[in-house]
């Protein structure tokens, strides 16, 4: 009798334990399934872009002003402001009749000294046959040729006198000397200008191609040397530096420009180098005086890290990110930015290749505690690429 009910309990002692195994098993999977699926990124080195974005003005290349370099009345303007004229067009009139007067005056100066040469010359031819028949003395030989060199001095300067009157009165017209848009009229019609002063009558600037002026910290010019020299940097081999533009309104200028000047002074008041840039702009979409956003293509790092601009969070202490540990336990990890790629952070300092981040999902992970990864899909597409790529070798 003893034994069936040893058996019994026996029986039930195993139901239990396969019971407990069970529940056991159950609150396992449970606590897994508690677990926010979150998908990862994992890091990787790459080549990628330096570029620098910094503040700037847009200049002219070319800018003249328009003085007056004669006294006179402006009799006409011949232009419309706000238009563009060519190099030699007319653009104001002065007053011409006093200039011309001049210049008639100083022709018949010059007439009358051309005579009085011709004369001085005519008695010197004169004199030399007659100094030889010793009709008459050297002394008036010499006060002879004295006299006709004298004259020919007066023709001299008559014909100077001439050249500057026809000047002063071609200055009448008064003509653009490069090509551009030229502004509003300083002057009305019948306004009395001056030479002496330097009435300045309008201003023409060109607008195609014009300069990007901006500078760059010291610090940052003698940082990226040193990574230059260090290797950790590439230029390019022709040493040119495209610049881009980002406008006011975020979008980029159609036109990408060369930097064409660097100082080789510091500011001694910012601490920063000067740097000029040159853009075509024959929409004449930039212009002068407007603020501008120059990113410079200066080289690239072999070995850089990038990560989704998703991954990151923004703090009033900095950026961070959600890094998994080897038991996929979230971290909060601070990181230096770089520059904005396409929609990629640049990370300078705080993680290292072969780190796992999470870039979707990070809502629902909480700090130091785990989760459940997933790759994502960039890196699974990376992937598939590497393996089509072994098997098409």
């Amino acid at each position: 009798m003893r034994r069936p009910v040893v058996l019994a309990l026996l029986a039930m002692g195993l139901v239990a334990c396969s019971e407990g195994d069970d529940s056991s098993s159950k609150t396992d999977d449970t606590q897994k399934d508690a677990r926010p699926e979150v998908s990862v990124h994992k890091v990787s080195r790459g080549p990628v872009e330096n570029i620098a974005e910094l503040p700037g003005r847009v200049q002219s290349v070319r800018v003249a002003e328009i003085r007056a370099r004669v006294d006179g009345v402006v009799e006409r303007t011949l232009y419309q402001e706000g238009t563009d004229v060519e190099a030699g067009d007319p653009l104001f009139r002065i007053d011409p009749r006093e200039m011309q007067a001049r210049l008639d005056s100083a022709e018949a100066i010059l007439q009358r000294a051309e005579a009085t040469a011709a004369n001085a010359q005519q008695d010197l031819d004169r004199y030399e046959q007659l100094v030889t028949d010793r009709a008459i003395s050297r002394q008036d030989y010499d006060t002879a040729q004295v006299r006709t060199r004298t004259a020919l001095a007066d023709v001299a300067e008559a014909r100077a006198a001439v050249a500057t009157a026809r000047l002063q009165l071609e200055y009448t017209n008064v003509k653009t000397p490069i090509s551009g848009r030229a502004g509003r009229a300083r002057v009305t019609e019948g306004a009395l200008v001056s030479a002496a002063d330097g009435t300045l009558l309008t201003t023409v600037e060109q607008f195609d191609p014009v300069f990007v002026n901006f500078s760059q910290s010291s610090a940052d010019l003698l940082e990226m040397r040193h990574q230059v020299a260090s290797g950790e940097l590439e230029l390019p081999d022709d040493e040119l530096v495209p610049v881009q533009l980002v406008l006011e309104n975020g979008r980029e200028h159609k036109q990408e420009g060369y930097l064409n000047f660097t100082s080789m002074t510091i500011d001694e008041s910012t601490g920063t180098v000067a740097l000029r840039a040159q853009f075509p702009n024959p929409d004449h979409q930039l212009l002068p005086g407007q603020f501008v956003r120059a990113r410079l293509h200066l080289g690239t790092w072999p070995k850089g890290i990038t990560i989704p601009q998703r991954a990151v969070r923004m703090h009033d202490r900095g950026a961070t990110v959600m890094r998994l540990d080897e038991d996929d336990v979230a971290r909060v990890q601070e990181v230096e930015l770089g520059q904005m790629k396409g929609g990629d952070w640049i990370i300078l300092d705080g993680l290292e290749v072969g780190d796992r981040i999470i870039i979707d999902g990070w809502q629902q992970a909480r700090a130091d505690e785990p989760v459940t990864p997933v790759a994502s899909e960039r890196d699974s597409s990376s992937d598939n690429e590497r393996d089509s790529g072994r098997h098409g070798r």
